[in-house]
């Protein structure tokens, strides 16, 4: 029923209510550091992991496994564009990551260079919500010029 209605909508529409849709959830789950003080090092740990485990699964799922599908009857084996674009999206982040300032837990705030780090902040927020937000809008379009 709610599938029908919204296969039904103009995919403009989709892709704004799916972009909606993903900030709230996103906004609704940051929105909790207001409820808390403090908080333990372990759930800490525990929120860490499970947040790495869904981007792993999202990662496989919504992007290498379509790209390996998407290679097979290719001239190079199918793993060969999706292992490639995996390499080069980790050397990416591995560059961004030596390029902005950042502090690691544990280490004094001094050694954060927080001016630059201000200044770099939301270069590395536009980055990171621009790939989730081009994601989207282009997997309401791919599903439903699919169906």
């Amino acid at each position: 029923m709610l599938i029908d209605f919204f296969s039904g909508l103009n995919p403009i529409y989709q892709a704004l209510i799916a972009t909606l849709f993903t900030w709230f959830v996103t906004a609704a789950g940051a929105g909790l550091v207001f409820f808390f003080k403090t908080i333990e090092r372990k759930a800490l740990d525990a929120m860490l992991g499970f947040a790495a485990g869904v981007m792993i699964a999202a990662s496989y799922w919504s992007l290498l496994a379509p790209a390996i599908e998407m290679s097979e009857g290719s001239s190079l084996p199918a793993w060969v564009p999706a292992t490639s674009g995996f390499l080069l999206g980790g050397g990416f982040l591995w560059f961004v990551d030596k390029l902005l300032p950042h502090l690691h837990p544990g280490f004094p705030k001094e050694e954060a260079e927080e001016d630059q780090l201000a200044e770099k902040r939301p270069a590395g927020i536009g980055n990171h919500d621009s790939q989730y937000t081009g994601r989207t809008g282009s997997r309401c379009g791919i599903w439903r010029f699919s169906r």
